[in-house]
This record gives structure tokens, C-alpha cells and sequence, in this order.
């Protein structure tokens, strides 16, 4: 099993995504680490289709629906985070991807994250 320390606790990887599902608050991330390395080794585009997330593998694919408006998102886990309040925050987003949600203005809003298996992606 893969694990991780991060400011005193430690998080274990999922060995797998599939049926991954749970709600919480995102938040999203984007010009402090705009061309930062991500934890996956690739470049962080805080205008691509992304996100971080704390134990699932990557890379993973997931679904991201705002439960405040109804939007929803696909994508593309190669981060680790959120850090910032993790007994609350469970995912992290592009700032394209917070756009996209309706959470740049407020910041933060509670969502559904559900893992997709690659097979259930849809390149758009």
C-alpha cells in the first residue's frame, strides 16, 4: 500500500478508483502553482482540466458535479491535495474546472466527486 505524510498525517493511496464516490467541499488552485511539477511529474496548467486529490491514484479520472448549481465536470486527478482543511476539503480543481463549477467567486462549494473508469471518459 502507497502512502504519504503531509503536514503530520498520513494518507494512503487507493489501490483503485473504481467506486469511488463521496461528497465534501472543493476548492480549487491556480496561478501560485501554475508550472509547478504536480505529484504525477507533469507540469500543473491551471488552465487544463484537472485536479488533486489526496488518496486517489494517479492518474485517475473522476466526475465533479457542484451540489449548489448542478454543473459538473470531468477530470483528470494528477495532484495530490487539498491540504488546506482536510477534514472538509476533498478536491482541488483547476481554476478552468472552478470556472466551469461556479466556485472561482466564492472559492469553495460542497460537490459529489465520482471516480470514472477510463472507459466512461469522454474526450471533449
Amino acid at each position: 500500500m502507497v502512502q504519504y505524510d503531509e503536514f503530520g498525517i498520513t494518507y494512503r493511496v487507493l489501490d483503485t478508483s473504481e467506486g469511488y464516490e463521496e461528497s465534501g467541499i472543493a476548492s480549487w488552485y491556480g496561478e501560485p502553482f501554475h508550472g509547478r511539477r504536480t505529484s504525477s511529474g507533469e507540469t500543473y496548467d491551471m488552465y487544463g482540466m484537472s485536479a488533486a486529490h489526496r488518496t486517489l491514484p494517479l492518474p485517475s479520472y473522476v466526475e465533479v458535479t457542484n451540489l449548489d448549481n448542478g454543473r459538473s465536470v470531468v477530470l483528470r486527478v494528477n495532484d495530490r491535495g487539498p491540504f488546506v482543511d482536510p477534514e472538509l476539503r476533498i478536491i482541488d480543481v483547476s481554476y478552468t474546472a472552478a470556472l466551469k463549477l461556479g466556485l472561482v467567486g466564492p472559492g469553495t462549494a460542497p460537490v459529489l466527486v465520482e471516480a470514472l473508469e477510463p472507459w466512461q471518459v469522454r474526450i471533449r
